[in-house]
């Protein structure tokens, strides 16, 4: 798995409207792997990041989401949570694999993990996260460690 000072890899993957995104992470990101879509953790997760969205975008922070899920079910997820930012369908498992996120076995989902990216560079890594509060905490984290600034 990546670790905090390790370069940010190029991915590339379709978004919940079949768009080809193909992150920088220039600016700071948060990249947050989830088990699946639908379920009660991922659902809350999901939407709590929905409503946190704003002051992401008030800190210059931008966020994707990350499942083995396809594309459609991204898109019914997406509208489902209210989610406006990116979920990727990475049903090959080829955006975990650059992350060094493990799958039991192909086609298996990932464990919750988020990445904080920093000028290309992974500037953090939390595993194992509790996804009620999850979105919430991150930030304010962000903003007392000065990795970010609200405008």
């Amino acid at each position: 798995m990546l670790e905090s000072g390790d370069p940010a890899p190029d991915v590339t993957a379709r978004n919940q409207h079949g768009e080809t995104v193909s992150p920088t992470f220039s600016d700071p990101t948060v990249v947050y792997f989830y088990p699946e879509d639908g379920t009660p953790g991922c659902t809350t997760e999901a939407e709590q990041f929905a409503r946190e969205r704003e002051s992401y975008d008030d800190a210059g922070v931008t966020v994707y989401g990350v499942s083995t899920d396809d594309v459609e079910s991204h898109r019914a997820f997406a509208d489902e949570t209210g989610v406006e930012f990116d979920l990727l369908a990475d049903p090959d498992g080829e955006v975990a694999a650059a992350f060094g996120v493990p799958r039991d076995a192909p086609g298996q989902s990932t464990p919750r993990t988020t990445f904080v990216l920093v000028d290309g560079t992974v500037e953090r890594v939390l595993t194992g996260v509790n996804p009620d509060g999850h979105a919430r905490d991150l930030l304010l984290e962000l903003l007392d460690d000065g990795v970010v600034t609200l405008d």
